[in-house]
């Protein structure tokens, strides 16, 4: 896929923390749009939706912006995922600090969503952490949901990754969390103080989580870890899985905020959003994954 980015805000293409479903023959990708930063009122972060027939060639579909006045600063990193042919949608509040939480809502054509009414339906939880909660991931293992999300420690310097589980419904009071302690933190050098942006892929009777180690452009780059029961994960590597580009490529400031994306097919993709300019620019692709011992290779 050649690189693509929204330049509707901003002018310059601008697009983060993508997400990608299969929906009625064709692929919505949602992900993060920036704030216009021209003056107007409300002027906050919302949600990219954009189409493609092929994964390759997108177009920008609409948008979902912040509609509560719990989100009102704006909102941001997309999770979707279908379930009984409609599209549930799991993202943050923006700007709020510590009191940055997941929400929900739910759409029938994939483009208009309905909040629910308990939002937000998840926030860190334990001495452990700041409560802050972002970058939502929901999957559904051994019958159950499970919810992981990046929180940061009570200080706010080090991120890391949270999570709950539910037996049936999405709202606030469904909800358990997933033990008192960070399921992944920070460890190697190339993670410096960070580790958000949860992916899981399911495999029978094992999990893979891609996951995003250190903050945007110092560089982030993107790892991979394996679990049994989505509590328990051991890194594949010290490595990481999908390195920042090399001098000169378009990705050579960032590879970070992976989305695991399994086809009708079988075929796992992974998006990720990268820059070459520090920030200035933000623009998403993927890469095709094989299978190869049980484990995720690059596919040439």
């Amino acid at each position: 896929m050649q690189p693509w980015g929204d330049t509707s805000r901003l002018g310059r293409p601008f697009s983060k923390d993508p997400c990608v479903i299969r929906w009625r023959g064709r692929y919505l990708m949602y992900y993060s749009l920036p704030a216009f930063g021209d003056g107007r009122a409300e002027d906050g972060w919302g949600i990219g939706i954009a189409e493609s027939p092929n994964l390759v060639d997108w177009v920008k579909t609409g948008e979902v912006p912040p509609a509560a006045e719990y989100e009102r600063k704006g909102i941001c990193a997309p999770c979707a995922i279908v379930v009984e042919g409609r599209v549930h949608l799991f993202y943050q509040t923006y700007g709020n600090g510590p009191k940055d939480a997941i929400c929900h809502a739910v759409s029938e054509d994939g483009l208009a969503f309905r909040r629910d009414d308990s939002n937000p339906v998840f926030r860190a939880s334990g001495g452990w952490n700041s409560g802050r909660a972002i970058d939502a991931e929901v999957f559904r293992f051994r019958g159950r949901w499970f919810l992981h999300a990046a929180t940061r420690d009570p200080l706010s310097r080090v991120q890391m990754l949270t999570g709950a589980v539910s037996a049936g419904g999405f709202a606030r009071q469904d909800w358990r969390p997933l033990g008192d302690g960070p399921l992944l933190r920070p460890e190697l050098p190339w993670e410096k103080q960070c580790i958000e942006a949860a992916s899981v892929v399911v495999r029978k009777d094992e999990l893979f989580m891609f996951y995003a180690g250190a903050y945007n452009n110092e560089p982030q780059q993107i790892g991979c870890a394996r679990s049994r029961d989505g509590v328990q994960w051991q890194r594949l590597s010290a490595d990481p899985w999908l390195a920042v580009g090399g001098p000169g490529s378009w990705n050579s400031s960032e590879s970070g905020h992976p989305a695991a994306f399994v086809d009708s097919d079988g075929q796992t993709y992974l998006f990720y959003q990268g820059n070459n300019d520090r920030g200035r620019t933000w623009l998403l692709s993927f890469v095709q994954v094989a299978w190869r011992g049980g484990r995720p290779v690059v596919q040439e």
